[in-house]
């Protein structure tokens, strides 16, 4: 295990301006790291950006092919290399497969996975001259749980998952790792925010902050480790922390 001293590396972070994203790009600030925000709503990365010291916030749509491009170029043009990425980008419907009409199911899937892949080959070129990069994906642990009203959302998190797995294998002689996080229920504005931080929806899981899940983000940046499924119920420090090489 290669552990990576993040300071003065740049990393972008996808769906920046708000939850597990925002949570990230301020840990990777505080931990001496130049993030890149990108996500669709320009006014609150420009906030976001003031706050982190001038941190470069390029107004991303991650479907776009142009704009995913356009994010790649603008960090390159600011900072000469790219180290690292956070794939966070994504939303959540939480309806029965009859009331899901087949188009929203293709536009989850073009948001939550394909963008995904297509933000990781977008990146390669400059990992790949620099000899090597860290990615890491947000899939879910909803994944593990079937129940009804998630089946698209579901789909979506364990195709990057499997993704993820397939992505390490083939870029490892790059230099590249490429690692999942499996957060439990996070307190942010999915599905309207009706997870609320330290409540109990159902038996055993206690609603997680997105600090925490943003602290596990870095510790896999740091150590590029396969993959870490963050538990249900009380958040463990111990899950943040860098192990012994």
């Amino acid at each position: 295990m290669t552990i990576l001293d993040l300071t003065g590396k740049t990393v972008i972070v996808t769906g920046a301006s708000s939850g597990i994203g925002e949570a990230t790009a301020r840990a990777l600030h505080e931990a001496g790291a130049q993030p890149v925000l990108a996500a669709r709503r320009a006014d609150r990365l420009l906030q976001l950006s003031e706050q982190l010291g001038g941190a470069l916030a390029v107004p991303t749509d991650v479907t776009d092919p142009g704009a995913r491009q356009a994010l790649v170029q603008a960090t390159l043009d600011r900072h000469g290399r790219i180290d690292g990425l956070v794939n966070n980008a994504g939303a959540g419907i939480l309806k029965l497969l009859v009331d899901t009409e087949p188009e929203e199911f293709s536009q989850l899937l073009e948001l939550n996975l394909v963008s995904a892949q297509a933000m990781t080959r977008a990146v390669l070129p400059a990992m790949r001259d620099q000899g090597g990069g860290r990615i890491v994906n947000v899939s879910s642990g909803v994944i593990q749980t079937p129940a009804p009203t998630v089946s698209a959302y579901a789909a979506s998190k364990a195709g990057l998952a499997m993704f993820s797995a397939v992505a390490r294998l083939e870029l490892a002689a790059d230099g590249i790792e490429v690692s999942a996080v499996f957060p439990s229920l996070t307190a942010t504005e999915f599905a309207g925010g009706i997870y609320h931080l330290g409540a109990e929806p159902f038996p055993g899981f206690v609603v997680q902050s997105t600090d925490y899940v943003a602290r596990v983000i870095l510790r896999l940046l740091r150590t590029g480790e396969a993959s870490i499924d963050i538990p249900h119920g009380a958040e463990r420090p111990e899950l943040t922390e860098v192990p012994a090489a």
